[in-house]
């Protein structure tokens, strides 16, 4: 079956359904690393991507922006200067009610009876305000880790925006 679009998954609509062990057969998850880059080192700058509305994000569409936002600050800033994370999981389980489509499908497909569906995929809830992915470095890296952001930020399913924390310094 197709894959329907994220559109279809981004409204929070239902009650969140993360019991998975109740569940048969939920697909694992896409992502591969939550922490990137030099972990071992503390940095003065924190750079992160804020969701303006709440929403739910695939974990695909989450594994899509950490893969574009990693390799661009891999190449701009290097692997030792800074450290990369996600900070939402997606622990809501997206079903969807899949219909026979072609020739016969009317005498297949039951419709709507007993509509409750099959696991598709898993999505991270986000709220107004919550930090998606935040990324550490030092402040001349500064500019190069806005753009490699703003790289992740078109991977997302909700308008979103960067902010920038400074550690005080003593």
């Amino acid at each position: 079956m197709v894959r329907k679009p994220a559109k279809m998954y981004r409204n929070l609509a239902k009650k969140a359904y993360t019991r998975r062990e109740y569940m048969g057969g939920v697909p694992g998850s896409k992502i591969v690393q939550f922490d990137m880059g030099n972990l071992t080192e503390e940095y003065p700058v924190e750079l992160s991507i804020v969701a303006e509305e709440a929403c739910q994000i695939r974990h695909t569409a989450l594994e899509a922006a950490r893969i574009g936002i990693n390799r661009q600050l891999q190449k701009e800033v290097g692997r030792a200067n800074f450290h990369l994370k996600i900070r939402t999981f997606p622990h809501h389980v997206l079903r969807e009610n899949k219909q026979a489509t072609g020739a016969g499908a009317d005498r297949v497909s039951e419709g709507m009876r007993l509509a409750f569906g099959k696991a598709v995929g898993t999505a991270a809830r986000v709220d107004k305000g919550q930090k998606v992915f935040s990324v550490w470095t030092s402040p001349q890296y500064v500019e190069k880790a806005k753009v490699s952001l703003k790289r992740g930020i078109y991977k997302l399913p909700t308008p979103a925006r960067i902010i920038e924390e400074r550690a005080p310094t003593a």
